[in-house]
């Protein structure tokens, strides 16, 4: 059975700064997710990247797709689109009261090669669905978010509610002692690195965590679980950083 994130509980996955993520990051995070040149160049100085680095970094992402570019403005290509909608989500998914139902796919394609079998298991998986065995995903039915239409012709889609106690399935779907082991350590992290670009660092490490949580319904879930405190240290700390990077620019719009 596959889980949706590592069943290593506490590790935190800490990627090297660099001018490229810290661009990404600022365009992920406006609206809309594009900014002038002269801006984005201010924005990465509190986080130690300096102008040249930041505009070399702005031509080889433009060269590599990343980054669309009219005149001297950037913006996000469609590809990071998706993501930024993918990461608004994960701060903020759209959830609704549970009332017991589960969501179920049930693949019906055949004859599909490897590289489109892992695509979907990782739409299916961005979806927040589970595999409970080969070509069988499901997830309690408490989130609001669309439903790509062209899946709709790999698969096919049920209402169900199993027979297994809720509680006992979701734990057996998800690692959830694990997330929350993660969760809290980066909570930990947050908390100790005042310095920007260290504090910028742990924010993209909660980013990708929360895109692997569940967001399973409160009566599914252990006790004390982390995912809203993480959301809310990353909102505040997100805007901290902002702030800094940013403010002046707001100032001027």
């Amino acid at each position: 059975m596959r889980m949706n994130v590592s069943a290593e509980p506490g590790g935190v996955d800490l990627r090297p700064l660099s001018a490229r993520s810290v661009v990404l990051s600022l365009l992920l995070g406006a609206h809309p997710p594009e900014l002038p040149a002269r801006d984005l160049v201010r924005g990465v100085e509190p986080f130690g990247v300096g102008g040249s680095t930041v505009r070399a970094a702005l031509s080889r992402m433009v060269a590599a797709g990343d980054l669309r570019r009219t005149d001297a403005v950037y913006r996000l290509s469609d590809r990071l689109l998706e993501r930024q909608r993918r990461q608004d989500d994960a701060v903020a998914p759209d959830t609704r009261a549970w009332d017991g139902d589960w969501e179920m796919a049930v693949i019906t394609a055949t004859g599909r090669g490897p590289a489109e079998r892992a695509e979907l298991r990782t739409r299916l998986s961005a979806l927040r669905l589970a595999e409970l065995r080969e070509g069988v995903w499901l997830r309690p039915a408490n989130l609001g978010r669309p439903w790509p239409e062209d899946l709709d012709q790999v698969l096919r889609r049920f209402t169900t509610r199993p027979a297994d106690p809720a509680r006992d399935l979701a734990a057996s779907l998800w690692p959830l002692d694990a997330w929350a082991g993660t969760a809290r350590a980066l909570l930990a992290h947050v908390e100790r690195s005042p310095a920007p670009a260290d504090l910028f660092t742990v924010l993209a490490a909660v980013v990708r965590h929360l895109l692997a949580d569940p967001v399973l319904p409160p009566a599914l879930l252990p006790a004390d679980w982390p995912g809203p405190a993480l959301r809310t240290a990353y909102e505040h700390h997100r805007r901290t950083l902002a702030d800094m990077a940013l403010g002046p620019v707001r100032a001027r719009t």
